[in-house]
C-alpha cells in the first residue's frame, strides 16, 4: 500500500486533459433529480434500537437502518466556515461528525470518529436539499463542497473518499458511481472545468487525511460524548477544540 505522501504525488500529477478525456468519455449531465443529495432508500426502516440492544446487545452505527442510510458527503472545516458564511448558521447547522464509528446511545450517537459530514434533516437528506416540482436544487450551491461539486466521479487513489454510490464505470483514473445522469453528452469546456475540480479534490482530500494523521492525539472522553478528529486537531461535535 502507497503512502499517503506518495498517493499525494500521484494525484499532484493527474493530468487534467486525460481527467476531462475520461468524464467526457463517460458522459454526465446533471438531471437535477436529487439523488445524491438524499438518503439511500431504506432510511429510517427498522431504524428504532431497543433497550436490549443498548444495554449491550448489538449495536448499530450511526447511519441508520441496515441498508439505507442518511446522506453522507464528507465537509473539511474550511469549507463549513464557507457554507457559514452564505447565512446565519451555526457549526452544527452546517456539519456533524461523519457517523461511521460512532453508536446510537440514549442521548444521540457517542464515540469518537474522523472529519465531519454534511448535516442532515429528519428525513436523512441533506439539510441544504430542496425539491420543487420534482426538481432539486441546493441552497448553498455556490459554495458546496468538492465532493459535491465533483458527484458523480471519482479518482483512484488511495486515502481519497469515494462518494455514496457503487462504482458503476470507469475510464483511466475516473470512476463514475451510481447516477441517472450518467452516459449524457457534456461538452469539452464542462468536462475540463469538472476534471480540474476533480484533481482539486483529489489533492485536497489526501492534504486533509496526512494533517489528520499528523495532528492525532487521542482524547480522553466521557460517557455519552462525541469527539471528533479532523485536520485542526480534536474537537467537540459543534466545531469548538477539545483542550
Amino acid at each position: 500500500m502507497e503512502s499517503l505522501e506518495a498517493e499525494r504525488e500521484r494525484a499532484v500529477d493527474l493530468d487534467v486533459s486525460e481527467l476531462a478525456d475520461a468524464i467526457e468519455s463517460i458522459g454526465f449531465e446533471c438531471t437535477r433529480c436529487g439523488a445524491c443529495c438524499k438518503a439511500v432508500e431504506g432510511y429510517g426502516d427498522d431504524n428504532d434500537v431497543s433497550e436490549a440492544d443498548r444495554d449491550g446487545g448489538d449495536r448499530r452505527d450511526a447511519t441508520g437502518g441496515d441498508e439505507g442510510h442518511d446522506h453522507t458527503a464528507t465537509v473539511f472545516p474550511d469549507e463549513v466556515r464557507r457554507v457559514q458564511e452564505t447565512g446565519d448558521y451555526d457549526w452544527r447547522d452546517v456539519a456533524r461528525p461523519m457517523p461511521y464509528g460512532l453508536v446510537e446511545g440514549d442521548d444521540g450517537p457517542r464515540g469518537e470518529t474522523l472529519e465531519w459530514a454534511l448535516q442532515t434533516d429528519d428525513c436523512g437528506d441533506c439539510t441544504f436539499y430542496e425539491e420543487t416540482d420534482g426538481e432539486g436544487a441546493c441552497t448553498v450551491h455556490e459554495n458546496r463542497p468538492l465532493v459535491c461539486r465533483t458527484y458523480p466521479f471519482s479518482v483512484a487513489l488511495g486515502g481519497t473518499s469515494q462518494p455514496m454510490g457503487e462504482a458503476v464505470d470507469e475510464e483511466g483514473m475516473v470512476r463514475a458511481h451510481e447516477c441517472e445522469g450518467l452516459g449524457r453528452d457534456i461538452s469539452r469546456e464542462e468536462a475540463a472545468e469538472l476534471a480540474t475540480t476533480l484533481k482539486e479534490r483529489a489533492v485536497r482530500e489526501l492534504d486533509e487525511a496526512i494533517a489528520v494523521r499528523d495532528s492525532y492525539e487521542p482524547a480522553e472522553r466521557g460517557p455519552g460524548e462525541v469527539v471528533v478528529y479532523d485536520s485542526e486537531g480534536t474537537k467537540r461535535p459543534d466545531g469548538t477544540p477539545v483542550e
